[in-house]
């Protein structure tokens, strides 16, 4: 057992979502459409702040990032869970499992702080705007997004190192469709509560403290405004209420799943859908739907992909 890391376990075997073909068809069909939505509308914003020179500016650089990380959220579990659909048996081989679980603490832990920047230069526009261009400079958003990848992948990395040491001799089933600490912990042939704790304490109160702090953030924003200017109040409601909406939309799940992991729920399961389905496909629609400057810039990408498609 010490020569296979500690495992005899070269596989998990993953329950799904459902057995019954009818809801499986179904949620193909749904999780298809809102993927591939997700997918062409993070890249059009991905695409749309890289080429338009009028939205090169720390707002949709940051907007830009979250884009980013959506398609790479979205796409670490979807795949596979439309390919196990139309399969008897849904397996993840071990290597498989863990990279999964690297990639959605990592992406996940950098989304979180990245989210925390966007609210920081949300306050800097509303309650400083005469300062800041010199704030939120070039220097600070790259310094901005660098910290949100090192504090991200720490994170990953401290979250796997909770799981890579464990035996697992079997059973080898996830209650789930993609591997997360949670369910894999619950597999280990020792004890674990202790690393039950170690998980809501790391991921459970980080999701708990960012959340909150958020909100705070955009509570202060919205007293500093009142204070200063009440006609302004409006319009600050107006830009923080797509924030907000893309908070509670990342965090709401987080909270739930690492919270109460280990409790065995129907609920989850759609949360974890929903949470790597809909919730990019949201994102990007809420921080575009309202925003004509991203609009405008998206129609121009779009006619030109059409014009350059037409002379090919």
């Amino acid at each position: 057992m010490d020569e296979a890391n500690h495992s005899v376990v070269s596989e998990f075997v993953f329950l799904g979502l459902s057995n019954s073909w009818e809801i499986q068809l179904f949620l193909f069909f749904f999780s298809s459409v809102f993927y591939m939505a997700s997918l062409m509308g993070n890249l059009l914003i991905v695409f749309s702040v890289a080429s338009d020179s009028n939205l090169h500016s720390p707002m949709y650089f940051l907007l830009a990032n979250l884009s980013f990380l959506d398609l790479g959220g979205c796409s670490i579990a979807t795949p596979k869970m439309l390919y196990d659909l139309f399969q008897k048996r849904k397996t993840i081989s071990f290597g498989g499992c863990i990279t999964q679980i690297f990639f959605i603490h990592a992406i996940g832990g950098t989304e979180m702080v990245l989210l925390i920047a966007m609210a920081f230069d949300r306050y800097v526009a509303i309650c400083k705007p005469l300062h800041y261009l010199t704030i939120m400079s070039p220097r600070m958003c790259l310094l901005l997004m660098t910290t949100a990848w090192i504090l991200g992948l720490i994170h990953s990395v401290a979250q796997l190192a909770f799981v890579v040491g464990l035996p697992f001799c079997g059973p080898n089933v996830l209650d789930s469709f993609y591997c997360d600490l949670p369910q894999l912990i619950k597999l280990a042939c020792t004890e674990t509560n202790r690393l039950e704790f170690m998980v809501i304490a790391n991921s459970g109160l980080i999701s708990v403290g960012s959340f909150f702090t958020l909100i705070i953030s955009y509570i202060f924003i919205l007293v500093t405004v009142r204070k200063h200017s009440s006609g302004g109040l409006s319009k600050a409601l107006s830009t923080l209420s797509a924030h907000v909406t893309v908070v509670v939309l990342f965090f709401g799940p987080l909270i739930f799943a690492y919270v109460w992991p280990f409790l065995s729920s129907h609920f989850d399961k759609f949360l974890a859908v929903f949470d790597a389905v809909i919730t990019p496909f949201l994102n990007a629609v809420i921080y575009t739907f309202r925003n004509k400057e991203m609009k405008t810039a998206m129609k121009k990408v779009c006619h030109q992909l059409v014009s350059y498609r037409m002379i090919s």
